[in-house]
């Protein structure tokens, strides 16, 4: 597979289509949401961001997908397999939400009456302050919590779809340093030196119907920080996939991956048995020890979203400049996501 490094410059040009697809390690090409000739309806905005350690684990995303706008909170907890989510809609948002242009600066709020979710970023610090009632059994939540970047590397990756004016722009922002505490109902947790989150920024035009792969991890083995990004499934990815390690101060781009979902004998995905993930260049070779199935179908006429984000541990090693790079029994999520929106 072709891995394309982009240059700096603009995302789009005076079409609305990608100057240029590829991978690189920042957020090189500038967002400009005017610069989009496709139909409005189409265009998806959002910041998602994941919170967590090796017990505990919270999301908190806002979107914009002009038609309808979207906050949700989860909360999971990996000792005793639960999970819990609660999320708000409300229709023809069309951009009213005002994501910034970029994800290295600007701030993203959306108020209700039964929540409150703030997302401030400045001057290379974030801070998340949210509130939402009810998320489960009478049980209400907030967080107060602060990330920093700990490498300047991220994964970066410009797709188009076949459709002209179709792209998808997107940064995975792992290893951010996680400190705060969060609320669920009567418990109160406190997030430590081994918690990290991470960010999934994504701004685009998307056809109507797709179904993406996604993974990530963060953690720390044998004293360094670990993480990874793994995806695919949609788009034309001839340019690059968005499939990254990283080390330290390091990453690595990687090439292809597939998710290995067992099946029944009716060949029907089987979610919380073991899965592997492997490459054909033998770089990827990792096992995923599920706990619990985020599962959710979303069918509301001509709109459906069928949703599996898995929870698990990963095992495995990657193999990068002729080296093994060897973890063990970290936390992290892989799902597999069919949209028609």
């Amino acid at each position: 597979m072709a891995q394309h490094q982009m240059k700096e410059g603009e995302l789009l040009d005076e079409e609305g289509n990608l100057l240029e697809a590829g991978f690189a390690y920042d957020l090189v090409k500038h967002y400009d949401r005017n610069a989009i000739k496709a139909g409005k309806s189409r265009i998806k905005e959002w910041d998602y961001y994941y919170i967590g350690d090796q017990y505990y684990g919270i999301a908190l995303t806002i979107d914009d997908n002009s038609y309808m706008g979207l906050v949700s909170v989860s909360v999971f907890d990996f000792k005793y397999k639960q999970h819990y989510t609660k999320s708000y809609m409300d229709w023809l948002t069309f951009g009213k939400t005002n994501f910034p242009s970029t994800s290295k600066q600007g701030h993203v709020v959306k108020k209700g009456k039964h929540f409150s979710m703030v997302f401030l970023n400045e001057n290379g610090k974030r801070h998340l302050l949210c509130t939402m009632e009810n998320v489960a059994k009478g049980r209400d939540f907030s967080c107060d919590i602060s990330l920093e970047e700990t490498t300047p590397h991220s994964m970066v990756i410009a797709t188009p779809f076949k459709k002209k004016g179709h792209f998808y722009y997107n940064q995975k922002i792992n290893l951010l340093k996680a400190k705060g505490r969060f609320t669920f109902g009567n418990m109160t947790y406190e997030f430590r030196d081994d918690a990290f989150g991470g960010l999934d920024w994504g701004r685009g035009v998307w056809t109507y119907s797709n179904t993406w792969y996604w993974s990530s991890m963060n953690g720390i083995y044998e004293g360094r920080n670990i993480a990874f990004n793994l995806g695919y499934g949609f788009g034309d990815t001839s340019q690059a996939s968005e499939n990254m390690l990283f080390l330290d101060q390091r990453a690595y781009k990687l090439e292809d991956v597939s998710f290995n979902i067992p099946r029944n004998k009716k060949g029907k995905e089987v979610y919380l048995q073991r899965w592997t993930f492997t490459s054909e260049s033998g770089d990827i070779n990792l096992i995923f020890e599920p706990l619990f199935d985020r599962a959710s179908n979303t069918n509301a006429l001509l709109i459906q979203s069928d949703q599996h984000q898995v929870f698990g541990r990963f095992s495995g090693t990657f193999r990068v400049k002729g080296k093994n790079i060897h973890f063990e029994n970290l936390i992290g999520f892989a799902e597999k996501v069919k949209n028609r929106w």
